[in-house]
């Protein structure tokens, strides 16, 4: 049965459970479309459609735990270069989810404006999820052709119970570690002569940067409320909540540039 259009817990679950990757990507950039222009109502504080413990996902890619995934190859043949787009493509898929989850779990109890961000970053890691299938296919591969790692979402169950943690985690965690493998990911392109997945890897550490910023934005918010020291919080909850530790090196500017400054890090790396 269609879930109402009126809806925006509704349209954030339906998000959510849309197995399809390419229809996934379109169903969150509806909802983020929706909801900008005043068409969805707030109504995930009366709990009008439960969030999924975990989304719909595709047959393929195979998931694989991380010890056991194949090797890339050497970056610059052919294959080396499909599964690095392939594995680039597999996070920002996990990230739509990622983002509609943070909106749909948590939004009842942060606000509309919480709301309003984590759409609109879902929006974009659709938006980044469909340029990277649109470069497999042109390297005449397919999102799904290779397996992919498993363990991207464990994040998300771990810390499911407190808003706090996910922010902690999942944007000020992992998509900080994009800022930091990235710059280097896009050096290589280049070098490929590759100017087309150069804009592409560009583009998004861009936004990447403003996601990181959303998610400090706002567990800096709560610290204060609460009365505590964002580092220190912060530090505990990765201590807590992150398996394995930070790894250097780190790309200072750019995570200065959205509010994560060494304070928050140093003393965790490994």
């Amino acid at each position: 049965m269609p879930a109402s259009r009126n809806s925006l817990a509704a349209s954030i679950r339906a998000a959510l459970l849309t197995a399809d990757p390419r229809a996934k990507a379109m169903a969150a950039r509806d909802t983020a479309r929706q909801w900008r222009h005043g068409r969805l109502e707030f109504d995930l504080a009366d709990g009008a459609a439960a969030m999924p413990r975990c989304p719909a996902w595709p047959e393929k890619p195979e998931l694989m735990d991380p010890r056991h995934m194949p090797r890339r190859g050497k970056g610059g043949s052919e294959k080396g270069r499909i599964a690095l787009w392939h594995a680039l493509a597999h996070i920002e898929f996990v990230a739509i989810d990622l983002a509609l989850d943070m909106a749909g779990r948590f939004g009842g109890a942060m606000g509309e404006e919480f709301v309003a961000d984590f759409l609109a970053v879902a929006a974009d890691e659709a938006m980044h999820f469909a340029l990277l299938d649109r470069k497999l296919r042109s390297l005449r591969s397919r999102y799904g052709a290779l397996p992919a790692h498993a363990g991207l979402w464990e994040t998300a169950e771990r810390t499911a119970h407190d808003v706090s943690a996910r922010l902690a985690i999942v944007p000020m965690v992992l998509e900080a570690r994009g800022l930091d493998v990235t710059p280097s990911t896009l050096e290589r392109v280049r070098s490929q002569g590759d100017s087309g997945g150069a804009k592409i890897l560009s583009r998004i550490l861009d936004d990447e940067i403003r996601h990181v910023a959303i998610g400090t934005k706002h567990f800096i918010a709560i610290c204060r409320e609460n009365g505590e020291s964002p580092e220190k919080r912060w530090k505990s909850l990765v201590r807590e909540h992150f398996r394995g530790g930070l790894k250097a090196p780190f790309n200072d500017s750019a995570r200065l540039a959205a509010g994560l400054s060494r304070d928050f890090y140093s003393g965790l790396a490994s």
